[in-house]
């Protein structure tokens, strides 16, 4: 793992680590929020379903998400939404490095309108949102791991729906399993209906820790609960199907 100094704006640490076996590889903060399973786990199953022309990561942080998706060819032009300042340029540069199509797009969605060009022409979203509303979880130190981890759901949910197109347009979305009725709600408000949900459980005796739901503008109704995802077959063992995840064995790559 190589590690050099960022030298725009904030100096910070940056390392540069390697996803799917080593087939992507990615610059991150070395201290703060940082890319974890959940991102592989919601890449996977986004991927399963119709090939992306036009993908939207919203909340992007560094790029992972969008750009498995693309390493694995579950879309060809990805965009990269991101609000905060340092994380943008790495996901800018990440999508650079990795030859993808696409573009990085600094922008607050409590705040800004998506522009013109992603508003309803994608043909998937993902994303990976604030799992605790402000105030609800104890204080995080570092600046962008408190901002990674709290906000409000609201706006994401919103600029999926403005963003998809038409009733083909599909959102996925990862959200812990606990709230998962914050997250159908919001879903409504914005005019989106789940229609895909897999729950992901440690190991197969403990409580679903995390919810990948697809969203869609759709009719109410016919919701596919698919098998669990199971992480862990022992203490220390991964469960074969998220071995395969790990390693990038899904999509169409």
């Amino acid at each position: 793992m190589a590690h050099r100094v960022c030298s725009r704006t904030v100096r910070r640490a940056i390392t540069e680590d390697a996803l799917l076996d080593g087939k992507l590889a990615l610059l991150q903060p070395a201290d703060g929020y940082r890319v974890n399973v959940d991102a592989l786990l919601l890449a996977a199953f986004a991927a399963t379903g119709p090939f992306a022309k036009l993908a939207v990561d919203l909340g992007a942080g560094v790029g992972a998400v969008g750009l498995v998706l693309y390493r694995v060819g579950a879309a060809s032009s990805i965009h990269l939404v991101e609000r905060e300042e340092t994380l943008s340029e790495l996901a800018r540069e990440n999508l650079a490095r990795s030859g993808a199509r696409g573009e990085a797009h600094r922008l607050d969605l409590a705040r800004d309108r998506l522009p013109a060009l992603l508003r309803e022409r994608a043909d998937l979203v993902v994303c990976n949102p604030p799992y605790f509303s402000d105030g609800s979880v104890r204080a995080q130190k570092h600046p962008l791991t408190k901002k990674a981890r709290t906000g409000s759901l609201g706006p994401f949910v919103e600029a999926a729906a403005r963003a998809l197109r038409g009733t083909r347009g599909r959102a996925a979305f990862a959200y812990p399993a606990r709230s998962l009725a914050e997250l159908f709600a919001a879903s409504a408000r914005a005019g989106l209906v789940p229609k895909r949900l897999r729950l992901v459980h440690a190991h197969a005796d403990d409580p679903a820790r995390l919810a990948l739901v697809e969203l869609r503008r759709a009719k109410p109704g016919g919701l596919v609960v698919e098998a669990p995802l199971v992480e862990w077959a022992g203490q220390h063992e991964r469960s074969p199907e998220l071995e395969a995840i790990v390693a990038g064995h899904f999509g169409r790559g």
